[in-house]
C-alpha cells in the first residue's frame, strides 16, 4: 500500500474564487494546492472584456499574497450573444485570455448574460479555431421540457455533434462532465475535445441530494446524476486517457446562500480538493495515473508548460471540518465532516 505519493505541481481546469470578501476567503485554499487555475467569469457583472479581466486577475493576485505566492489565474471570457472576436483575438495576444466560456442562458449561477442560441457565436467561434484559443462550455440544455438529469445527455447530442462536425479544428473543454454520454462522447470522438472532471461527480450520485432529508449542499449544477453516470465518469477519469483532468468547479456559497428557500448550486471543495481525487485513484487502484489527471493532461492539452514544483500527500486520518470560514463568510465544504484519508503535505 502506497502511504504517500509525491506528484508534479497540479493545476485546477476549471474554479469559481467569486469576488470581494468571498474570494479573499476562499483563494487561498488553492493557491496553497495548485499553480494554475482557469478562472471562471460568471461575476456580477460577468468578465466580459480585457479591463474586466485584468483587473480580476490582480484582485485575485491580491487574494492569494501577490504573484510570489506562486499561484497564477489564468483568466477567460464571458461569452454573450453580442461578443466582439476581435476583442477575444486582442486578449489573447495579449495573454490575457487563455480561453472562452460558453454558458448557455440561465443554464447555472450569473448565466443570464449567457449564449441564447450557439448559431449567434459564429464569428466567435471561427476566430477560435483559427488562433487555437480554447472554448470551454458548461454543456447542458435550457429547455424546461428537458428533464433535468437529461439535460448534459441532450446537449451532446443536440449541440456538441454539431459543433464539432462544423468547427474540426476548435479545441473543446466540455466541463465538469456527469454522464456515460458525454465520457463517450469526449472518448470516441475524431476531434481536439477534451473534459474536467469534479470530485463530487466521482464521489458521490443523486442519492446524496435526499440522505435523510434535502441535502442543499450537495447541490450543483449539472446536477449529481444516477450511479450508472458517476460509474462511468470515475472509469474516465482513472483510465489514463490525455482527455480527461481536474476541474474541480469549485464553488463556493455563504451558508445562508445554500440553506434557503432557493438554495444556490455549488460545491465548495477547493481545501481537500486533491485529498478527495486522490482517494478515488486509490480506491480503484490507479494511483500511478494521478499524477497524469491531476498535473499534465490539462497543460498539455492548453499548450502551456508542466510545472516545476511538486507537492505530496500522505496517507493519514485527517477530518474535514463542517465550516470553512468565519462569521458572514461560513461556508460549508464538500466532505464536511468526514475522513479525508489523506493529508496535502505541502
Amino acid at each position: 500500500m502506497t502511504d504517500s505519493i509525491t506528484i508534479r505541481r497540479p493545476d485546477d481546469w476549471h474554479l469559481h474564487l467569486r469576488d470581494g470578501a468571498m474570494l479573499d476567503a476562499v483563494a487561498p485554499h488553492s493557491a496553497r494546492q495548485f499553480a494554475r487555475a482557469i478562472i471562471m467569469p460568471n461575476l456580477t457583472p460577468p468578465v466580459t472584456t480585457i479591463a474586466a479581466a485584468r483587473a480580476y486577475r490582480e484582485r485575485i493576485l491580491a487574494a492569494v499574497g501577490g504573484p510570489e505566492a506562486g499561484f497564477t489565474p489564468l483568466m477567460t471570457c464571458y461569452l454573450t450573444d453580442g461578443t466582439d472576436p476581435a476583442e477575444i483575438a486582442r486578449g489573447h495576444a495579449e495573454g490575457v485570455f487563455t480561453a472562452c466560456k460558453l454558458y448557455p442562458a440561465h443554464a447555472t449561477t450569473n448565466s443570464a448574460h449567457g449564449v441564447t442560441d450557439i448559431r449567434a457565436l459564429t464569428g466567435v467561434l471561427e476566430t477560435l479555431q483559427r488562433i487555437g484559443m480554447p472554448l470551454l462550455i458548461h454543456g447542458e440544455v435550457t429547455d424546461k421540457s428537458i428533464d433535468i438529469f437529461d439535460r448534459e445527455a441532450v446537449f451532446v447530442e443536440r449541440t456538441l455533434a454539431p459543433l464539432t462536425r462544423d468547427y474540426p479544428g476548435l479545441k473543446i473543454v466540455l466541463e465538469h462532465i456527469t454522464t456515460a454520454e458525454a465520457a463517450a462522447f469526449v472518448t470516441e470522438a475524431d476531434h481536439p475535445i477534451a473534459a474536467t472532471i469534479t470530485p463530487q461527480h466521482l464521489l458521490i450520485n443523486r442519492n446524496a441530494l435526499f440522505d435523510g432529508g434535502l441535502r442543499p449542499h450537495a447541490y450543483c449544477l449539472p446536477v449529481l446524476k444516477r450511479e450508472t453516470h458517476r460509474l462511468a465518469v470515475r472509469k474516465a477519469a482513472v483510465s489514463g486517457s490525455p482527455r480527461f483532468f481536474l476541474g474541480t468547479d469549485s464553488a463556493p456559497h455563504v451558508v445562508g446562500a445554500k440553506e434557503s428557500g432557493c438554495g444556490c448550486a455549488g460545491i465548495f471543495n477547493a481545501p481537500f480538493a486533491l485529498e478527495a481525487y486522490l482517494g478515488v485513484f486509490d480506491a480503484e487502484g490507479a494511483i500511478d495515473r494521478f499524477e497524469g489527471f491531476a498535473s499534465e493532461h490539462g497543460a498539455r492539452f492548453y499548450g502551456l508548460p508542466l510545472n516545476e514544483g511538486t507537492v505530496t500527500l500522505v496517507r493519514e486520518s485527517v477530518m474535514v471540518p463542517e465550516r470553512v470560514g468565519e462569521g458572514d463568510m461560513s461556508v460549508v465544504p464538500f466532505l464536511a465532516g468526514t475522513d479525508a484519508g489523506w493529508r496535502f503535505a505541502g
